[in-house]
């Protein structure tokens, strides 16, 4: 890899870190929020969700610009619009206080809206410069990034709730905003040869048909395994906060501790695993897919008897192992199977995905705790199982990634 594109790889590995505060930072928070705005266990995932679902819409339509302006010129705006609205949310707890709940959904609105220029394009960005079988190593890298940010942020979050409940939404605009202003200085693009190769929309949209064409087995499954791996894990995190919260007694910064364990496993799986790929790439993708799907299966299934935080927290580690392998796995095979001019379309389509995980897992797991644990987890890792066997099967990685990447 050129020493010249180091810095721009150590800035975008700041954007998967930022982006991922955006619902990890609130996790350990949320029961401090729902009492403090006296809401119900499902209303309050809603702060999670409300942020999801905007960015994973906005999320598409970034990448088809990307495709056309360059990757730089969506994340700059992007950013200071994520950063914005985190502000916006703070401010609004502080003036309206118990009654500010409808003036946060507004402001996770916005927030949502700029995550959904960020972290997707990220990927898309080091899918362009990096053009060898290194490409699993630095996708790794942002993976495991977007693993360190989900382990710092529970521990940033909680501390800052010791202030006030809302003075996590401030920590958004204070990290966001500088970040964009790095990545408007350091990050190198070749915008010009980007823009050498930009089809007319009807040939850019029969471009894409035919990636689906060929490819649509592979890319469905695999963004149905990165929606349920992320659904699994963010669902099963901000149910266990309530746990952690409601049968344990357990603090905010204390939940903090515990909720960052899962996601610290989760980042090294991810970045060890990316190196190891590096080598043997179609090989051990299909391996590191199928075992993440069946380990954050395990970890579902497990967690149902458990009875005391350690347990707790070692069932869900397995969801942070298993997350840990199968997104590296899938960045790299969904980055590698579209050429620059699609990729930035193709890795945004699977980040709305993800993002739409994210969304729906807090609510879904929510109703848990009014039913009771075993339907909805043991149902959730029956898909986990069922879709590492369509993996196994039907997708096959030395098909879809470019010799040159696949390594040797």
């Amino acid at each position: 890899m050129d020493k010249k594109i180091y810095p721009t790889i150590t800035v975008l590995c700041l954007v998967p870190f930022i982006m991922v505060l955006g619902n990890s930072m609130l996790i350990p928070v949320l029961p401090l929020i729902q009492k403090e705005l006296q809401l119900s266990l499902i209303q309050v995932g809603f702060l999670i969700t409300v942020f999801s679902i905007p960015a994973g819409i906005v999320i598409p339509f970034a990448g088809m610009i990307s495709d056309r302006i360059g990757r730089k010129k969506v994340m700059f705006p992007a950013l200071l619009i994520y950063g914005i609205g985190g502000i916006l949310a703070g401010i609004f707890g502080v003036i309206f206080k118990e009654k500010a709940f409808p003036y946060l959904i507004t402001a996770r609105i916005i927030q949502g809206i700029g995550a959904g220029g960020t972290y997707q394009l990220s990927m898309a960005l080091a899918g362009d410069l990096i053009q060898s079988n290194e490409r699993s190593k630095i996708l790794g890298l942002l993976e495991a990034f977007n693993g360190i940010g989900k382990v710092v942020s529970p521990l940033a979050g909680a501390a800052l709730a010791l202030i006030a409940w809302y003075t996590p939404f401030f920590g958004y605009g204070v990290l966001a905003i500088p970040i964009a202003f790095l990545i408007q200085i350091i990050v190198k693009e070749d915008v010009k040869k980007l823009q050498e190769n930009v089809q007319p929309i009807p040939q850019y949209f029969q471009n894409l048909k035919e990636i689906f064409k060929n490819k649509g087995t592979a890319l469905i499954i695999s963004f149905l395994g990165g929606f349920f791996a992320l659904f699994s894990l963010f669902g099963l995190l901000s149910f266990y906060a309530d746990i952690l919260e409601k049968q344990f007694k357990i603090e905010v910064f204390q939940r903090g501790l515990i909720l960052a364990v899962p996601v610290l496993i989760m980042a090294i799986t991810a970045y060890f695993l990316g190196t190891v790929m590096q080598k043997q790439l179609a090989n051990i993708l299909s391996w590191a897919s199928v075992g993440g799907l069946v380990s954050i299966a395990a970890g579902l299934i497990l967690f149902c008897p458990c009875h005391s935080p350690f347990w707790f927290t070692l069932t869900a580690s397995l969801l942070g192992l298993g997350t840990g392998a199968v997104l590296p796995s899938l960045n790299t095979l969904i980055t590698s199977s579209a050429p620059k001019t699609e990729r930035g379309i193709v890795t945004c389509l699977y980040g709305t995905v993800r993002f739409f995980g994210v969304a729906t897992g807090p609510p879904i797991f929510g109703l848990a705790e009014k039913l009771t644990k075993p339907p909805i987890l043991y149902s959730v890792a029956g898909i986990c199982i069922l879709l590492g066997i369509l993996f196994w099967f039907l997708v096959k990685p030395a098909q879809i990634i470019p010799k040159d990447i696949q390594g040797q």
